[in-house]
């Protein structure tokens, strides 16, 4: 394990290293070499790590969402509310990753295969878990709990885009207003 504690620290300050980027300056201004700048790391180093700066940027992204996941091991734990909650907490309380998020999935994506398996992968395993939860609570088949699902889901996903776009509109208070349509 000794070994790879180097590798595992030069990881750390990279992805600290583009956290701060994105909060301070946003993806435009997180350039690789920004990056490795601050980071003080080699470019050989990143690539042995991170195969693109649009992977570390994702990496960062993700632990931000995981970091508001109620039940990260998805074993089927999760409430339709615990879901929503968690969505909202990752677009209001980390708001410059979440706009990120949404450019990324919607410019990035569009350009490119990897990044587009990328986010659709995680669209599926968000689309996943509601679609549990709504079985669970409201006894549905799995094709009705689905359809519920993907509806609350393409709600939350436009109130995003709306906070995204207007940083005062209340995303919190109109999920609630989604939910109590359930």
């Amino acid at each position: 394990m000794a070994r790879y504690l180097p590798g595992l620290q030069t990881r750390d300050r990279i992805l600290e290293s583009t956290t701060w980027l994105l909060a301070r300056v946003g993806l435009d201004g997180t350039t690789l070499a920004a990056i490795l700048d601050r980071a003080k790391v080699r470019s050989g180093s990143f690539y042995n790590l991170f195969e693109s700066k649009d992977e570390v940027i994702l990496t960062v992204i993700g632990e931000a969402i995981n970091a508001v996941d109620p039940h990260p091991d998805g074993e089927g734990k999760d409430t339709v509310r615990e879901l929503v909650d968690a969505y909202i907490e990752f677009i209001t309380g980390q708001p410059t990753l979440a706009q990120i998020y949404l450019q990324t999935a919607v410019g990035g994506a569009l350009n490119d295969e990897r990044l587009a398996h990328r986010f659709l992968s995680h669209h599926e395993t968000r689309l996943t878990r509601l679609t549990d939860a709504i079985r669970r609570e409201q006894k549905l088949t799995k094709r009705q709990a689905r359809a519920e699902a993907e509806l609350l889901l393409a709600g939350l996903n436009g109130l995003a885009f709306h906070r995204m776009l207007d940083p005062d509109f209340d995303v919190a208070g109109r999920a609630e207003e989604l939910l109590a349509r359930r």
